[in-house]
């Protein structure tokens, strides 16, 4: 299931600091229009996907497949593996968006090679084994509040949800194989968010189907920062499938065979046992979910955000975790205390830049230090930062965090009196939002918010 976690990117104007607070920035006058031509220019795509293979050892990679395989999300074992056996069938219904299927053919065509599962979309009036749905967002979080979209064993259709949905029959645990499986995706969201779950959802109907906050380099990951599958995704699912395993194996028969599959898979990862991996306490995961949580009063989020941070600090964590919780706490302080969400910021984002494979995520750190920088009035900086950050957005295919650093460096380049580059960044930035914002008056109101915080 792919959670609802905080917004794609926040309210930039957030990182402006309110008067009274010490440290601030300086007083301007901030700019309320931002320029938008009458008719934006066409949607842009991303053409390729560039992965790179993990950089973990095979006996990290194994521990990551055993905990990722026989465990769900809510903590309960799995007794078996289970994948589908022989060819994958899968099918679509619904009112299906045209760039939805294009980024359905790029993801299956992926699968195919990259992870060599034999999968195909079959016309939509017979059965499959994977029953792509589309659906209203309002219909599909009237039943599961807190699901961007999500994956069910067992079920074919939205109603045959509704009925079994509480049933053994939908058991995770019970399951023994693959044979039909569902994945309901809302079809009324910005192109990028219905791409996002079409990765996630189908690579847990064909796999693994737990997240592990310690993967940074996965959308095997509750932190949704990875939205496309990578290079350790692909090798997990083509060792999911590897001719050594089938359904029904326990987690000590996958044990013993997942080091030769890995070995052959991944020569480059060497070879060895699982190593065993310290398990996340689960009062870190209370307090970080806690933070996440948009029902919770935001004050109390932001208690559990604190509570987090002190947590992965006394677990003597230097890692992806306590980034992650120093983001929360950083997200869930702006407009209340910058001083507090600054140091957060740059804390997670020194962090992620010393994590291999974090790139992405320094990234997101990136464009709140970016619109700090642009808010301060220090054009140059905002550009050096964004600039630091295009190329990891790029190869994540992240259009709508894209875009964002694009319209940032835009307002900076006005700032600094280079109007011309200004207007041909901003007109970049405008195909690649309509892309990851979807319609045009979200695209214009993300616009208006950076240009809010940049200095006239």
């Amino acid at each position: 299931m792919r959670r609802l976690l905080f917004p794609a990117l926040l309210v930039l104007a957030g990182c402006v600091q309110s008067p009274g607070q010490v440290n601030r920035a300086p007083e301007v006058t901030a700019r309320q229009v931002a320029f938008l031509p009458q008719n934006l220019p066409p949607m842009k795509a991303f053409a390729g996907t560039r992965i790179s293979a993990p950089a973990r050892p095979n006996s990290d990679i194994a521990a990551d497949f055993l905990d990722l395989s026989f465990r769900l999300e809510s903590g309960r074992a799995l007794p078996v593996l289970t994948r589908f056996e022989g060819p994958v069938t899968l099918r679509v219904s619904g009112n299906v968006p045209g760039a939805l299927q294009v980024d359905l053919d790029r993801l299956l065509a992926r699968l195919r090679i990259e992870a060599g599962i034999n999968v195909r979309q079959v016309p939509n009036a017979g059965p499959a084994g994977i029953n792509l749905e589309i659906i209203p967002k309002r219909q599909l979080q009237a039943l599961v509040p807190h699901a961007a979209c999500f994956v069910a064993p067992n079920v074919s259709s939205w109603d045959e949800y509704r009925k079994l949905r509480s049933t053994p029959a939908t058991d995770w645990t019970a399951l023994t194989t693959r044979r039909h499986m569902a994945v309901f995706i809302p079809g009324d969201v910005s192109p990028q968010e219905m791409r996002d779950c079409l990765h996630e959802e189908i690579a847990q109907a064909l796999g693994p189907v737990n997240d592990l906050y310690r993967l940074n380099d996965s959308v095997f990951n509750d932190d949704n920062f990875h939205t496309v599958l990578t290079g350790f995704d692909m090798l997990i699912l083509r060792a999911y499938y590897a001719p050594e395993l089938r359904s029904g194996m326990t987690r000590g028969q996958v044990y013993s065979k997942l080091p030769a599959i890995l070995a052959r898979l991944n020569p480059a990862g060497g070879s060895g046992l699982p190593r065993a991996m310290g398990q996340t306490p689960q009062r870190w995961k209370t307090a970080i979910e806690a933070a996440l949580g948009s029902a919770t009063p935001t004050s109390r989020r932001r208690t559990s955000a604190q509570e987090a941070v002190n947590i992965a600090r006394a677990q003597g964590w230097y890692d992806t975790r306590l980034a992650f919780s120093l983001y929360a706490l950083g997200r869930l302080s702006l407009g209340v205390n910058s001083d507090t969400a600054l140091q957060a910021f740059r804390e997670a984002e020194t962090i992620y830049r010393n994590t291999p494979g974090s790139s992405l995520q320094a990234a997101h750190m990136g464009v709140q230090l970016a619109a700090y920088a642009l808010s301060s009035g220090k054009a140059d900086r905002a550009i050096t930062i964004v600039n630091a950050h295009l190329s990891p957005v790029m190869q994540a295919e992240n259009a709508a965090l894209l875009s964002t650093l694009l319209m940032i460096k835009a307002e900076a380049l006005e700032l600094a009196g280079r109007g011309t580059e200004a207007q041909l960044v901003r007109l970049d930035s405008l195909g690649w939002a309509r892309y990851g914002f979807g319609s045009d008056a979200q695209v214009g109101e993300r616009l208006r918010e950076i240009a809010a915080i940049a200095p006239s």
